[in-house]
């Protein structure tokens, strides 16, 4: 068997791809490098450089590799401020994506897809935590865009027999703990690493946005996630599919808020940089909490996340930009 991992350049992408080669799974890599970086490919992955919507390329890479069983989507734009902004790029490229890509599966006999969506699908959420079965209105067009493709999915599940896994998770924080692989992004909108890049000084200062949000300390509250956990989760859920499981939907997250003042903490202490910082105003289409309940995912899939302290997942975030202050350039 092998695995198709759509978007395996990018920054969850490449850990998965390097997860999923540490266990021997033959791995096809689909990457047309608009975000992605082709060093943070595992050499051992089998790489092709194009899109997922250019139906004969996909044709191509599925007729060159028969043993495909599974696909795992990584390869969604992901930037809810850029998404206000550009509302078409998000639904051509991640929606109407989706339909180009299942229409191939379709075509060519794969019928399973673990896809990597989003708590931003739930948009400011009515109870905390986050349980699967809560209403989804998302308030930014890349939520939409991705409650979208989970909808695409469930009706070509219906007609076609497409099983699937939609994954939803909050914030992604860390790199893999040796420092070779990790987060490169241009230009970077996480907090975490540019928490750090202020830490090595690229950067002279963090900015903050909004302090008046209806939290303890007024700042955002999200639950980070580490990519390998992220990573393990979506391998077990490619495995669940394997053993003739329905589709189902789970969130992914370490159950913890931390808000972006305690980031700014903790990561002033694994560093022992001072880390200076100033308020600024709000971004469109930020709720205020987001933490996710993922009993469902510990319970079915049998996920247990690893990195379950923030000060392990900033660690091994601060080992690849020490190592890699100019990300993938530095290899």
């Amino acid at each position: 068997m092998a695995v198709l991992v759509l978007g395996g350049a990018g920054y969850i992408g490449s850990h998965t791809v390097d997860r999923l080669v540490s266990q021997g799974v033959d791995v096809v890599v689909v990457d047309n490098l608009v975000t992605g970086h082709r060093a943070a490919v595992s050499p051992k992955a089998k790489f092709y450089q194009g899109d997922i919507a250019d139906q004969p390329f996909m044709r191509r890479v599925f007729a060159e590799n028969p043993a495909i069983e599974a696909v795992i989507h990584f390869a969604a734009f992901s930037l809810v401020a850029e998404s206000m902004e550009k509302p078409l790029k998000y639904f051509d490229n991640n929606t109407a994506g989706m339909i180009k890509l299942l229409e191939v599966m379709n075509e060519v006999g794969v019928k399973k897809i673990v896809f990597s969506s989003t708590a931003a699908t739930y948009g400011i959420p009515e109870n905390v935590p986050i349980k699967e079965t809560d209403p989804q209105k998302p308030i930014n067009p890349y939520g939409e865009s991705k409650l979208m493709m989970e909808k695409i999915m469930h009706w070509s599940d219906l007609a076609y027999g497409i099983k699937f896994v939609a994954l939803r998770y909050f914030n992604v924080a860390g790199a893999k703990p040796d420092g070779s692989i990790g987060e490169d992004h241009n230009p970077e909108t996480h907090l975490l690493p540019i928490v750090l890049q202020v830490a090595a000084g690229k950067r002279d200062q963090l900015k903050i946005f909004g302090n008046d949000y209806n939290t303890p300390d007024g700042t955002n509250v999200r639950d980070y996630v580490h990519p390998f956990d992220l990573a393990d989760a979506h391998i077990l859920a490619v495995n669940y599919l394997k053993a003739g499981h329905e589709s189902d939907a789970f969130n992914l997250g370490s159950s913890t808020g931390f808000s972006n003042m305690e980031i700014l903490k903790a990561a002033r202490e694994v560093t022992g940089k001072p880390i200076p910082a100033e308020m600024a105003p709000r971004r469109p289409g930020d709720p205020d909490t987001l933490i996710a309940a993922s009993d469902k995912a510990r319970k079915i899939l049998g996920w247990n996340p690893q990195f379950d302290d923030i000060h392990k997942i900033i660690a091994t975030a601060w080992k690849w930009h020490a190592t890699h202050p100019n990300g993938y350039a530095d290899r």
